[in-house]
């Protein structure tokens, strides 16, 4: 398997010598036409001094994840080395059906040391691959997942890839039976989620809630207008009346697998060029990107690049990715790049520093808390390449419904298992609506598509190109896609905890039973 390092790329690797608690910042790439071996297992990990059993998906030479070169194929044979049954989802990656990463009667779960094989164009950008089986990603089971271009190849940038994880020595299981009360859970074998793994019983069916319904799949357009770039709407460091932020108070947030106390620390060159390749792994957890001294340019979200937007601090929900480029300066440096917990003080983050820096203690929590995130950049993001300008053939709406006490969360008012599937046939442009009228966020994720972001709150915008988006708390998005991937496809929060619980759909081609 074929390994090349751009200038900086081989200063990182030589540097690492001289710099405490440094990762190597560039993995081993798949080259074109090559077959990678990946194996799901379980490995030891210590945070905060205390050892933990985790999950992983790794390469044999331990690399976790998989880089892709220009040109390759996603060719990978994965085999289950978990103790327990396992499917991945390849999160980004727009795969024929029955490759996508979730089971159903059409695609069993990979059962314990069995393997499966994958094979489909793969789809450039920063993404990653993480279980979609029980509560296994609770417990880290994911990694990243680069397709690189050849735009990528030429620049001379050095890539940085954050993998951000919450973290809990508690099973996750006992963690969602805290929350439900120990009422029964989605059972989602029906479309292949399988049981809630990690020790839980398995739940007995859901009642059937009342219906609200996707409404009638109606004809109409939804021509795409000019940018709106709507007035953000900031939050104190606490929710507003009647919102939630967080369900679950972890014991850690991570970094590439570390806390603050002990950081991913990578050398960077004066006066150079980073690309931060940013995923938010989190299963509950959304984080306000905090580049602190730096000023950075979001180049892409979701793996799809936008134009340019220039801040210090962005907002990434869960399943969420960002890529930032950076300029070092010349004077050389310590620079942490942080991660803030949305409304709470904790943070995580790794470290750039230059040559002969002192890199000083960093704490994991910040002196005060920082706000709710908000779709101030998701308004002005713009995409290079956005979707074609067409009516739409079919429009759906969809509430986000659900809430704390009890602990339920659904679309429409209706659990996953008494769902009410969205049908269309392939060619149609679609328009769905997502209407939160729930008291928190919820990152919506449409599985074996991209969409582009048309409005917020009813005012049209020309938004991004993306895979999952986040709904505010009693706000609602609109997106566009083709249908383009004929199968059946989950939609959900990426909220791990609020899609257990039945927050989940699918979105089903004419002739998918």
């Amino acid at each position: 398997m074929a390994l090349t390092l751009s200038r900086r790329q081989l200063l990182t690797a030589t540097a690492a010598v001289g710099c405490a608690a440094v990762v190597p910042a560039v993995p081993v790439r798949a080259a074109p036409g090559s077959i990678t071996r990946l194996a799901v297992e379980r490995r030891n990990l210590v945070v905060k001094g205390k050892p933990a059993t985790v999950f992983g998906i790794r390469q044999p030479n331990g690399t976790a994840g998989l880089v892709l070169d220009p040109g390759a194929r996603f060719r990978v044979d994965l085999i289950n080395r978990a103790g327990e049954d396992t499917v991945i989802h390849w999160h980004g990656q727009t795969p024929p059906y029955v490759q996508d990463g979730v089971v159903d009667a059409n695609r069993p779960a990979i059962r314990d040391g069995a393997s499966a094989s994958y094979d489909f164009a793969a789809r450039p950008g920063t993404h990653w691959m993480h279980s979609h089986h029980g509560l296994q990603e609770q417990r880290l089971m994911a990694a990243p997942l680069i397709v690189r271009t050849e735009e990528d190849r030429r620049a001379d940038e050095q890539e940085i890839v954050v993998l951000l994880h919450d973290f809990s020595f508690r099973d996750p299981a006992e963690i969602l039976a805290g929350l439900t009360g120990g009422a029964p859970v989605m059972d989602h074998a029906a479309m292949g989620h399988g049981a809630m793994g990690d020790g839980a019983a398995k739940p007995a069916p859901t009642p059937d809630h009342a219906a609200m319904g996707h409404g009638a799949m109606n004809h109409g357009s939804m021509n795409h207008s000019t940018m709106a770039h709507g007035a953000a709407t900031g939050h104190s460091g606490h929710a507003m009346a009647g919102m939630d932020l967080n369900d679950v108070d972890y014991d850690a947030y991570l970094a590439n697998d570390r806390t603050l106390d002990d950081p991913d620390v990578h050398r960077v060159e004066r006066g150079g060029r980073v690309r931060l390749r940013l995923i938010n792994g989190a299963t509950s957890t959304a984080f306000h990107i905090d580049l602190g001294a730096l000023t950075g340019q979001v180049i892409a979200v979701d793996g799809v690049p936008v134009q340019p937007v220039t801040g210090r601090r962005f907002g990434m929900a869960m399943g969420q990715r960002l890529d930032i480029r950076l300029s070092i300066p010349s004077q050389g440096g310590a620079f942490p790049i942080l991660a803030l917990r949305e409304g709470a003080v904790e943070r995580t983050g790794v470290i750039l520093a230059t040559a002969g820096a002192a890199v000083g203690k960093q704490a994991d929590r910040s002196k005060t808390a920082v706000g709710a995130l908000d779709l101030a950049v998701e308004r002005i993001l713009t995409p290079l390449v956005p979707l074609a300008d067409r009516r739409a053939d079919v429009t759906a709406r969809l509430r986000l419904t659900g809430g704390m006490m009890p602990y339920v969360w659904s679309l429409d008012d209706r659990p996953f298992g008494s769902h009410e599937p969205m049908r269309v046939t392939p060619g149609q442009r679609v328009v769905l609506t997502f209407d939160n009228a729930s008291g928190m966020s919820h990152p919506m994720h449409v599985h074996g598509h991209t969409f582009q972001v048309i409005a917020i709150d009813g005012r049209p915008i020309a938004g991004a190109v993306r895979d999952t988006v986040l709904v505010p708390d009693r706000g609602s998005v609109t997106i566009a896609f083709d249908a383009d991937n004929p199968g059946r496809w989950p939609v959900h929060c990426h909220n791990l905890l609020h899609m257990a619980t039945g927050m989940m759909t699918e979105l089903v081609y004419d002739g998918y039973a």
